[in-house]
């Protein structure tokens, strides 16, 4: 791996070049490399500490920079077009465009199994590298890189392009390492030609219901109440 050719692709050079090594680290690496030393030295070289800082940080540069750019957008709409930039799915092509897959390093059963092109681990190795930009140099670096290489995608993000919530809230719970959410019709009332279905969606920290004139709908209301409330109490807890 070469540091310095990964730092021109990023257009950013660090001031303490381990942090992007350590940034670039999965944990089956360090398992597989430092096998036998201590659990708190293993977590000290791998990456999932600096991918928790980084997630903040891409959170908050996001939302200021959408913000800035829709001001007279409603917080929903807002939240909306959030969800979608910090998406598995938008991370992972961004990840892509940096040629971030070539330069992680990985353990040989990740390697095999196809690791350097998992959606999953891009977008966890681009948040892991914001973190370590903002460990190195603070916030403003942080944000600048972000709006840097998210600047096509704040272009052209609208609420009307970012309204599939079933796809957002498997993404969300998915980094959060839990399993897809479960979606089930609970009832339906009105007759035959103008029925309201309601559904509900549950997930191992909660549960959800949302009503629509389909099924279909009825899952995107659930779903998006899902969305509000998991963010509800991530704000609880800071």
């Amino acid at each position: 791996m070469s540091l310095a050719k990964l730092e021109t692709s990023l257009g950013y050079r660090f001031e303490r070049p381990e942090l992007l090594e350590r940034a670039v680290t999965h944990r089956s690496w360090a398992h597989e490399r430092l096998k036998g030393r201590p659990e708190a030295e293993i977590r000290e070289a791998e990456n999932e500490s600096f991918e928790f800082i980084g997630d903040s940080v891409l959170g908050l540069a996001i939302a200021e920079a959408l913000f800035a750019k829709n001001p007279d957008l409603a917080e929903g709409e807002l939240t909306l077009m959030k969800h979608r930039l910090v998406s598995t799915a938008t991370l992972s092509q961004i990840a892509v465009g940096l040629a971030l897959g070539r330069h992680m390093r990985l353990g040989r059963g990740e390697e095999q199994s196809g690791g350097r092109t998992k959606p999953q681990l891009l977008a966890n190795v681009l948040e892991a590298l914001i973190g370590a930009i903002f460990l190195d140099s603070g916030y403003v670096a942080a944000r600048v890189f972000v709006t840097r290489v998210f600047t096509d995608e704040l272009k052209n993000v609208t609420p009307k392009t970012s309204v599939d919530y079933k796809t957002m809230l498997q993404e969300v719970l998915q980094a959060k390492k839990l399993p897809a959410p479960a979606y089930s019709l609970i009832r339906t009332e009105g007759q035959p030609h103008d029925r309201t279905f309601f559904v509900e969606a549950t997930w191992p920290s909660g549960r959800a219901t949302g009503s629509g004139r389909s099924i279909k709908a009825a899952e995107m209301m659930a779903a998006s109440e899902a969305l509000k409330m998991i963010d509800d109490a991530k704000a609880e807890t800071k």
